[in-house]
């Protein structure tokens, strides 16, 4: 049964010109001051989103984007203020890229939010998709293979530091402690100080290639996962979720289908399917222009991302519109009953599923992020409130 829903900000900064005949990914560039109003932005949503009734809001950690679509780079930090300027909705890492980071200063990072938000941060973890990003920093993201070699094993270390008062670890990437000397003695264990307070951790990760190895990795660790919005194709895919049902039971963990998971969409309400097509379809274009190229759209030709890539090839190119995503189920648009309908048949179709994210191609701008949050909140939620009587019932 849906009861929670949830909406991811990755960080776009308000934009114009946006759309398959708009400004080139590449050509944009943003001041620096106009860079920073992702902040502003971020704590407008948050706020709204907790007088509303969201359960989490969630981020993403991204870096070097003067293009304006992912311009939050340290989204615990950012957990923390808005956690001082909201009363209850939860903070969520969605996601931060692990290989980015040594993982020890990631878990300390992590444990110092959960005290300092009472809770409210929840953790996730990512494997990167810019070059751009993970190579800067050092790791490697081209080579598949060796990126998930090293996320694995800073996975391992950072559980271990939460779950565990002293540890060590000696694996391809890490020895942890080094075997040093210290005020008279050699390192052989290492204590994370501090450890999040709020145990065991909970942690969400992006179901993308859902492959054996990476959905027996989250089964393995108890990882929670999420599927479509975002930077992803919305919507929910059988096989996916039934391969990850099944690779926790291959570790003993019975789940209802759909359970353990969360199901992304964007979304535009309108009084009409064809009206909020009309508007939102210039965001969709956008939001496709900028993640297509990375090659996170399975379905895109090499011509396909070429011509997107081309303000005067892209309106008249054969390209994916608004209207297909729609048709699959993937963006959800149209008047609150017609939203309803269709989550009433996601909920039957996975009775396991709790957890739904409803959020805004990049380029929307704050003023209908917020509107949009309104009128979703206040038209299609109270559908999947429980009715006093049956919480009574169930408390008996």
């Amino acid at each position: 049964m849906i009861t929670k829903f949830d909406s991811l900000y990755a960080g776009h900064v308000d934009m114009t010109n946006v759309g398959y005949g708009g400004a080139a990914v590449n050509d944009r560039r943003f001041s620096n001051q106009h860079l920073v109003t992702a902040y502003d932005k971020a704590e407008a949503i948050a706020k709204t989103m907790d007088r509303l009734g969201f359960d989490t809001f969630w981020m993403a950690e991204h870096h070097f984007q003067p293009e304006g679509y992912e311009c939050l780079p340290n989204i615990l930090m950012e957990a923390v203020h808005l956690a001082h300027v909201t009363e209850n909705i939860n903070i969520g890492c969605g996601f931060n890229i692990t290989p980015m980071w040594h993982p020890l200063r990631l878990a300390e990072d992590f444990a110092t939010a959960d005290i300092l938000t009472k809770g409210r941060t929840v953790f996730g973890v990512g494997r990167g998709y810019h070059t751009r990003e993970v190579d800067t920093f050092g790791a490697p993201l081209l080579d598949q293979q060796a990126n998930r070699n090293l996320f694995e094993e800073q996975c391992e270390i950072i559980f271990r530091s939460f779950e565990e008062e002293s540890f060590s670890h000696k694996g391809e990437y890490y020895t942890i402690p080094p075997a040093v000397p210290y005020r008279g003695y050699t390192l052989e264990e290492i204590t994370l100080v501090p450890r999040p307070l709020n145990l065991p951790v909970e942690c969400w990760q992006p179901i993308q290639s859902a492959t054996p190895r990476g959905l027996a990795f989250m089964a393995k660790h108890g990882i929670k996962g999420v599927i479509g919005g975002g930077v992803a194709e919305g919507g929910a895919m059988l096989r996916v979720i039934e391969s990850f049902q099944q690779a926790n039971a291959d570790v003993g963990r019975d789940l209802e289908l759909g359970e353990n998971l969360s199901i992304g969409f964007h979304f535009y309400i309108a009084d009409t399917q064809e009206e909020a097509m009309a508007v939102a379809g210039k965001y969709y274009e956008e939001n496709l222009k900028m993640f297509g190229p990375l090659r996170l759209v399975r379905a895109l030709s090499e011509e396909q991302i070429d011509a997107m890539s081309d303000p005067s090839r892209a309106p008249t190119a054969d390209l994916p519109r608004i209207e297909d995503a729609v048709k699959t189920g993937g963006f959800l648009a149209g008047p609150p009953e017609l939203i309803v309908e269709q989550l009433k048949r996601l909920e039957e179709a996975y009775p396991g599923l709790d957890r739904v994210g409803v959020s805004h191609p990049v380029g929307t701008p704050q003023s209908e992020i917020l509107e949009q949050l309104e009128m979703f909140a206040e038209q299609v939620m109270p559908a999947f409130r429980r009715a006093p009587v049956a919480e009574a019932v169930l408390a008996d």
